[in-house]
């Protein structure tokens, strides 16, 4: 990587820092283009050559999050044998990633990046196939042995991650739930939907 690309590299990740900074202490209505540059150092021109717009910083920002959650899933399942701890690993690793990053995880959640992930929702999937491709690889393999339902993917994988992610939704919106009591209740009652 030349010098050039690796400036291009750190102002980037300089201006998605402060970013999420500025989201975790003033929300989505204090993340503006003028709070970035102002907190980051970092001219309106270089946020529009690499995010193209506010938008796209909050996209970004939420893809780079996503992946690291999807890590955690991925890694999460690599450590189980059957099915039936798989679906608990899952359950444990989302809600374990919301718990220890707060800040990313009520973005990841929120309305502006659900309105982008929507709006870019292909590029978005395509970006993030080769971390979703562990997942989708052990679905299917616990599905071939006879340990999952028969569905089609996209609906295991909502069933399994569907609630976890209204939990922790609420979680971050209003606290009143209690993570690790939600775990233990969910990760049976998930298995028991899609389980053999």
């Amino acid at each position: 990587m030349s010098p050039k690309q690796q400036r291009g590299e750190a102002t980037a990740a300089q201006v998605l820092d402060c970013a999420l900074d500025l989201y975790e202490a003033r929300g989505e209505a204090g993340l503006t283009l003028g709070a970035i540059t102002s907190a980051s150092g970092v001219s309106a021109g270089s946020v529009y050559h690499h995010f193209g717009s506010l938008q796209g910083v909050v996209l970004a920002l939420a893809q780079s999050w996503l992946g690291r959650l999807l890590d955690d899933l991925g890694a999460a399942l690599e450590e189980v044998d059957d099915a039936r701890d798989g679906v608990h690993a899952l359950v444990r690793a989302y809600l374990r990633f919301v718990q220890l990053n707060p800040g990313a995880a009520r973005l990841m959640h929120s309305v502006a990046a659900d309105r982008e992930i929507d709006a870019h929702a292909r590029r978005i999937r395509g970006a993030q196939e080769a971390r979703l491709a562990p997942l989708a690889a052990w679905l299917h393999a616990r599905q071939s042995s006879g340990e999952l339902v028969d569905l089609p993917l996209p609906v295991l994988e909502s069933l399994i991650l569907g609630p976890v992610t209204a939990v922790a939704r609420r979680w971050l919106s209003l606290g009143d739930v209690d993570l690790a009591e939600a775990e233990r209740a969910m990760a049976d009652r998930i298995w028991r939907s899609v389980g053999r």
